[in-house]
């Protein structure tokens, strides 16, 4: 790991502590501070590994478009080879990096800025792909290693913020 890729981490987990504290206690704290960082970090792993898979055909796999038919063939395959390697399986839409820039309301690769007049709702979003990671290992020898992963992780929850637009604000800042 680059001391650069470090040094991003660490400032983005110290926003995203910065954000949630004070709003619950710290085992409440902990559960989406935790679930955030394992949800990015599977979201790294999957766009590495097809990124490589990818490799000889000079494609990212965050490149990829879903709803041509080439699409469609790639997002098959690399599922299968995610399901079968990784044991679980994101969409190029479904990347942390992905759902970061639509919540800032951005288009470019700097995730790095926050404007709250530029928010987009994620919310619901964010709460159909920690599903579909637990969904995508079904009928895997990896499906109870995934159970209930991010049960503790209540997007809904009061204390995000009293409003579905102010829990999204919050979790669109973290």
């Amino acid at each position: 790991m680059s001391e650069d890729y470090k040094s991003k981490l660490e400032t983005q987990l110290w926003n995203i502590a910065n954000t949630l504290r004070g709003k619950m206690n710290a085992d409440e704290f902990r559960d989406y501070i935790l679930g955030f960082i394992f949800y990015k970090y599977l979201s790294e792993k999957m766009n590495i590994f097809a990124d490589e898979i990818l490799k000889q055909d000079n494609i990212k796999f965050r490149d990829i478009v879903p709803t041509t038919e080439n699409g469609k063939e790639l997002i098959i395959a690399i599922k299968e080879e995610a399901l079968e390697k990784l044991g679980y399986f994101l969409k190029p839409e479904e990347l942390f990096t992905e759902v970061a820039k639509r919540g800032k309301g951005e288009n470019e690769d700097d995730v790095d800025k926050f404007d709250e007049s530029k928010t987009n709702f994620i919310l619901e979003d964010l709460q159909k792909i920690l599903i579909n990671i637990q969904l995508s290992t079904m009928g895997t020898d990896s499906e109870e290693d995934y159970e209930n992963l991010f049960e503790d992780m209540d997007l809904n929850s009061s204390k995000l913020g009293k409003t579905p637009e102010a829990r999204n604000a919050i979790i669109a800042r973290c």
